[in-house]
């Protein structure tokens, strides 16, 4: 049995942390650095680092700051957000991530999944996946899950169980599974979804979105999750790494 991971998940828009609900109503969480380093010690096993902005915004990621944070910390750091081509990827590496996370260009061009790991490895490319329920009314996918782009802002009509494992197939080495309808709400990750994406990939699979505190996360695990992604709970106070790394172990998963 792997241990399960905790990651925590800065949410990155114009040098800021910021934490919405939904994927909006943004508001700020403070400095990535000092977080990043805060959460280190912390007794985190990764961090992910989105920046929130860059599709919608169409601009790269802020370079720098993955460097600094790079920087501050010894754990490894997954950078995601604007990503369109093997050059970021490359670019991005060099700079201080140990992993990219690639969405929406991955959504548009397919292929570059494949191409990311055939340069660098399966291991360094994570697919995040922004997926929602298909509201009832609208044409659905097969699995009632449709994979959405730009910040959860465009659907795209694609069954998001479909889209993991073909990603998974051209080379995806984890996919970052995140219910936009549970985003920020502190209900609870989407355990019916977790499941069918799991039922249907090989790789590693880290639940996102919906946790309001560590009672939620072991569920997440037993839905099929290897890792786990807490935002808000942990910027704003409310739980810690230890706290749910505890609420785990209790209900029988080994942790780091």
């Amino acid at each position: 049995m792997t241990a399960v991971r905790v990651i925590p998940c800065l949410d990155v828009d114009a040098g800021r942390v910021v934490k919405g609900v939904n994927f909006t109503d943004l508001r700020d969480a403070g400095d990535p650095v000092e977080l990043a380093r805060g959460y280190d010690a912390a007794g985190a096993d990764e961090l992910t680092f989105l920046d929130v902005t860059a599709t919608t915004g169409d601009r790269s990621t802020t370079y720098d700051m993955v460097t600094r944070c790079a920087e501050q910390i010894f754990i490894p750091l997954t950078v995601g957000g604007g990503v369109r081509t093997v050059a970021d990827v490359d670019r991005l590496l060099k700079s201080g991530a140990d992993k990219v996370g690639v969405n929406s260009a991955a959504v548009a061009r397919p292929e570059l999944v494949a191409e990311i790991a055939q340069r660098f490895g399966n291991q360094v490319l994570v697919l995040s996946v922004d997926a929602r329920r298909v509201p009832a009314g609208e044409p659905g996918t097969a699995s009632g899950f449709e994979v959405t782009t730009h910040g959860g802002r465009r659907g795209t009509g694609i069954c998001a169980v479909e889209w993991a494992a073909r990603a998974a197939e051209l080379g995806a080495g984890e996919i970052l599974l995140n219910s936009i309808d549970a985003d920020g709400t502190k209900a609870g990750f989407d355990l019916e979804m977790l499941a069918a994406v799991r039922a249907a990939v090989g790789v590693p699979l880290i639940a996102s979105g919906g946790a309001g505190e560590p009672a939620h996360f072991p569920p997440a695990v037993a839905a099929g999750a290897d890792a786990v992604l807490a935002a808000s709970i942990l910027h704003f106070g409310q739980t810690t790494v230890a706290e749910i790394k505890e609420a785990l172990a209790d209900a029988g998963h080994e942790v780091r």
